[in-house]
């Protein structure tokens, strides 16, 4: 049975003595280590520009400049790098200088095989976890990729850029779907809170009764089913980041002890007597009007311009058609990364086809049907006609029981029939007028009138 292959470990010697050079080389060999050398700074620095290291080890004492100023111009090109000094000139004051810069280590010479070893198989390690968390953290911020090029989605990133690096809380509103967690995540991970906590709690997922429960957490025996203490979302959140998603549906009981949150830092578990405090970033976000529910008397005004120091508006996708296609493209091949499936594209023809829809549901609605098109269609392209089925079952089913006048419930019996029949006659409108019992221009004039868009062609484009 073969075992997964392992990639060599490169390392980065850097002295001018010769003699010492040899020396660790020979040692990291016999390791199996891949050695690179170089015989002053200057060496070292394009050494570490041109190879994939994992390590340096570095001497102190060179011809053009001192290892201090090498370790400052290494981190600038690889800032995980570990860098471990060897040198005969070891003092108090370099130890601290160089470890402030990110030294991992100090050894001296002459270097002792087995402790130099050691060193090396630690900070080796410790390069490849620091590696491994890099790609997880890419991994995550692909997951959590905004894409957009249109003029309002320029104003939400210009928004986002601007509010990341603050501390103020942060109010997102728009419609289901349109991404508003992507925009809370967006501030986080390019704010300074990025390595710490994102913790998410949905108000309108929980009954009422359990949101304070789960907002600050609760101790045994608090309530009925408490059969353990437990944490609440501020807690989890400590030194990071808190979304209250569907903010707009929490009970006004739970709003005053949020407020006083806000106010002071300050809470109790449910059930508790303890004053707990933490330092949470917190972010809001609501597809409701929260000035008609103030109104109303259901959301506490002076809750709301807690929460509101900062407000973002995420558009809807019918005011960003622009970015439907890329939308479109990256969803897909997401779902053929996801799903193992051979790689797909949309025509151009689709994508406008795409483009033309008014999608209700915003973004979740494109990805979920994007996503469904590629499991369920087997074609490498994917042309109008390979998704129009699909766009059938979402819109062209119709809506009864919307109108609300003579006029309005006249015009969706005539839309609904005239999809139909379109649809029945593969979008080829002479067919269609000609089942309808109406001229061709009459048709044309008719789909103006009623805002709906053809597919470009009936070219299968």
């Amino acid at each position: 049975m073969h075992g997964k292959k392992q990639m060599t470990k490169r390392i980065l010697v850097v002295d001018d003595d010769k003699g010492i050079r040899d020396i660790v080389r020979d040692t990291l060999s016999s390791e199996g280590y891949e050695v690179v050398e170089a015989f002053d700074g200057t060496e070292a620095v394009k050494r570490v520009e041109e190879n994939d290291l994992n390590l340096v080890l570095l001497d102190y004492k060179l011809p053009d400049f001192d290892g201090i100023e090498v370790l400052r111009k290494v981190r600038a090109l690889r800032p995980n790098l570990p860098i471990v000094f060897l040198t005969g000139h070891a003092t108090i004051d370099l130890a601290v200088e160089a470890t402030k810069l990110g030294a991992w280590d100090f050894l001296e010479k002459p270097v002792d095989d087995d402790r130099l070893l050691v060193t090396v198989r630690n900070a080796i390690e410790r390069d490849i976890l620091a590696r491994e968390v890099e790609t997880l953290k890419d991994e995550l911020l692909g997951r959590y990729e905004m894409v957009g090029v249109s003029d309002p989605m320029q104003q939400v990133y210009e928004m986002i850029r601007k509010v990341a690096p603050s501390k103020a809380n942060v109010l997102i509103l728009g419609e289901s779907g349109v991404g508003k967690e992507l925009v809370a995540r967006a501030i986080h991970y390019q704010g300074p809170r990025s390595g710490k906590p994102f913790v998410k709690l949905n108000c309108a997922a929980i009954p009422k009764d359990l949101v304070e429960s789960e907002l600050f957490g609760h101790e045994k025996g608090a309530f009925t089913g408490a059969v353990a203490a437990k944490q609440g979302k501020v807690e989890l959140a400590d030194a990071g980041t808190l979304l209250l998603d569907e903010v707009g549906d929490m009970s006004l009981q739970a709003q005053a002890k949020l407020l006083r949150f806000l106010q002071e830092g300050e809470f109790e578990h449910v059930g508790g007597t303890k004053t707990l405090s933490v330092e949470v970033r917190v972010m809001a976000a609501s597809n409701k009007d929260l000035n008609k529910a103030i109104r109303n008397g259901e959301f506490r005004e002076d809750l709301y311009y807690r929460l509101n120091v900062v407000t973002i508006v995420v558009p809807p996708l019918r005011e960003r058609k622009q970015d439907i296609p890329l939308l479109a493209d990256h969803f897909l091949s997401k779902a053929c990364d996801e799903d193992g499936l051979q790689r797909k594209a949309l025509t151009d023809g689709a994508k406008e086809l795409l483009a033309n829809q008014s999608w209700k549901g915003n973004i979740r609605e494109l990805e979920n049907l994007v996503h469904r098109i590629a499991v369920l269609r087997d074609e490498p392209i994917l042309t109008a006609d390979c998704i129009m089925p699909f766009l059938n079952e979402v819109y062209f089913t119709p809506q009864r029981g919307q109108a609300q006048t003579l006029r309005d419930a006249r015009q969706e019996f005539e839309r609904d029939l005239i999809l139909r029949v379109l649809s029945k006659n593969q979008w080829n409108v002479a067919s269609a007028a000609n089942e309808l019992g109406v001229e061709r221009t009459y048709l044309y004039r008719k789909l103006k009138d009623l805002n709906v868009t053809l597919p470009v062609s009936n070219s299968n484009e």
